[in-house]
């Protein structure tokens, strides 16, 4: 059944690679706990225990501001077709943004796109797989271009007003005295 680990094994890395689908869970120490499901190609496997992943704009940004204050960080996969597993990565997180040195030297190994606003970083302390035996089946067809098509049609300056405006309501003051970090 379950097993526990200190680093990826080269099984569970090509495992990953599999994937088309991954889960994200961060929590500061008063939240609530955030589960983000993501796709779009954006995690890659550095090292046994470094992962990254590339984060569009979306929705909302909890899971950096969860990173600000308390830098742990839960990746989760699970089989959908094959040998039923379910693998998490536990560990700490930190965000790197565009105008940070090391966002040029990991942008470069994913595809460009549209409305990439950070790259989270886990360093990973333990890595854990149990059975995922109640994980049903389900069939990949492909990427939903939506999100893409969205920050594509809004542009850099469009895509920046409206982190501008999410950040505005969060905080309640006005978009036009805040200055992004990009």
């Amino acid at each position: 059944m379950g097993q526990k680990f200190d680093a990826l094994s080269d099984r569970l890395i090509e495992f990953i690679q599999q994937q088309h689908l991954f889960f994200v869970g961060t929590a500061t120490e008063h939240s609530r706990v955030n589960i983000s499901p993501k796709g779009m190609d954006s995690l890659r496997v550095l090292t046994p225990n470094r992962v990254i992943w590339l984060n569009v704009t979306g929705s909302g940004n909890e899971t950096a501001g969860h990173i600000q204050q308390h830098p742990r960080m839960t990746i989760m996969f699970c089989a959908f077709s094959g040998k039923p597993m379910i693998l998490r990565l536990y560990g700490t997180a930190s965000v790197i943004h565009q105008n940070d040195a090391e966002w040029h030297e990991l942008f470069y190994l994913f595809d460009p796109l549209p409305g990439a606003r950070q790259i989270f970083d886990l360093n990973i302390d333990l890595v854990q797989t149990s059975c995922g035996m109640a994980v049903p089946f389900f069939d990949y067809n492909g990427e939903r271009e939506q999100l893409n098509n969205w920050a594509e049609k809004k542009g850099t300056t469009g895509i920046e007003d409206y982190w501008r405006e999410k950040i505005a309501k969060q905080l309640m003051v006005s978009p036009h005295i805040l200055k992004i970090r990009i």
